[in-house]
């Protein structure tokens, strides 16, 4: 099983307060609406990741082949991460979407409270630098049916944008209709438990832009339009941007499955157990896969009759077992035990894989063993800590 994640090329918000006004350069991205004594007022984030660098991601430790067959359900996820910084009068429950951008667009040098106000991007008005380069506002059909080997049905695939009446822009992206089966959309709801952090879905844009059926412009996030356009009542949220000098940066996630368990090995049997790794250097550079292997052992042994001692017998753990990642500084789960951080085993231990590449350089990070032997779950934590540095 495998994690990857990409970090963005660019990013800004759009605020109809400041409509003209570039955010390129601002540490946090910010999304809802708020009132003001005129009006109310709207905030949007606009993200980019490099697409190039996820379809080789896909391509070559994925083993996703090109062009990818839309009407087959994908085998790979894509999720959008962000990170709260701060939150203000949230209502009990609301929903923020994800859409992939029609558009292109500049992300600009440019912060919020710029004065005057820096023009050298997107602006809620504008998507390029200057004053003169609207947003696609209309609702159009794009006429094309047919893209490197998929069909989505004819006058499915439209652009439009929401704004709010009399301030025209605020973003355009692209969206299905009719007998299409693809939704290329992705949205998340939360309530007054949530966490409040971004995990988006948007599996299926990300196959459409990496398959070039529709650019790669990015993705426009915002909340329903029933709370952005609320002039009584404030949700303001605000994530740590590309720019952001902290730990939480924004990403996209991919997932996947390469998920093996075939070994001669015994498994254990008793929740009494030993593990531990035996390849852990310490310390990894920030790109690459690293492949840790599994030392298994019951705690007590039975006794046996050979010439090795029975510590030195490498067992493997049930199949339902996984790995997670610890920040070691702040112990946050960087990774956390799912479906995509299930342990493999072949006939020389049990093993998993690590893609350094999505890490935080500069940092250290604790290996977790998360498993279930004869009804009790287990988490092993034996101070496996490994620090990732940069590359030169």
């Amino acid at each position: 099983m495998a994690k990857y994640r990409i970090f963005p090329i660019q990013d800004a918000f759009l605020s109809t307060e400041r409509s003209t006004a570039n955010t390129g350069r601002d540490e946090l991205l910010e999304i809802g609406g708020y009132p003001t004594s005129d009006s109310g007022h709207s905030l949007r984030a606009l993200i980019k990741f490099d697409e190039a660098e996820i379809k080789t991601v896909l391509k070559d430790k994925a083993g996703i082949t090109y062009p990818i067959d839309t009407a087959q359900t994908p085998t790979f996820k894509a999720k959008i991460n962000l990170a709260l910084n701060y939150a203000n009068e949230l209502p009990i429950a609301y929903k923020i979407s994800a859409h992939p951008v029609a558009d292109s667009w500049d992300e600009g040098t440019g912060k919020f409270g710029d004065v005057p106000v820096n023009h050298t991007g997107c602006s809620w008005i504008n998507r390029l630098a200057g004053n003169n380069h609207p947003w696609t506002i209309v609702t159009q059909q794009i006429t094309s049916t047919t893209g490197n080997g998929f069909t989505v049905g004819v006058n499915e695939l439209h652009t439009t944008a929401s704004y709010e009446a009399g301030l025209t822009g605020g973003g355009s992206w692209y969206f299905t209709t009719g007998s299409s089966p693809t939704t290329l959309s992705g949205s998340q709801s939360f309530n007054k438990n949530s966490s409040h952090d971004v995990e988006i879905d948007v599996t299926n844009a990300t196959m459409y832009m990496t398959n070039g059926f529709i650019a790669n412009n990015g993705f426009i996030l915002k909340v329903e339009d029933s709370i952005e356009f609320n002039q009584t009542s404030t949700t303001r949220l605000k994530y740590y941007g590309e720019d952001t000098n902290t730990i939480y940066p924004p990403f996209i996630e991919l997932q996947w499955s390469d998920y093996s368990h075939s070994s001669t090995l015994s498994e254990v049997v008793s929740p009494d157990v030993v593990v531990s790794i035996k390849n852990n250097k310490g310390k990894y550079i920030d790109e690459g896969k690293q492949r840790f292997r599994l030392h298994v052992r019951p705690e007590n042994p039975p006794r046996s009759f050979t010439t090795g001692s029975a510590y030195t017998v490498n067992h493997t753990l049930p199949t339902g077992s996984f790995w997670g990642l610890k920040d070691e500084n702040t112990e946050e789960m960087v990774f956390d035990y799912d479906e995509y951080t299930k342990i493999n085993a072949d006939n020389t231990s049990n093993y998993f894989d690590i893609y350094m590449d999505g890490l935080q350089p500069e940092r250290y990070y604790r290996i977790l063993i998360k498993t279930e032997i004869d009804g009790t779950t287990t988490v092993v934590d034996n101070n496996q800590v490994f620090k990732v540095v940069r590359n030169g």
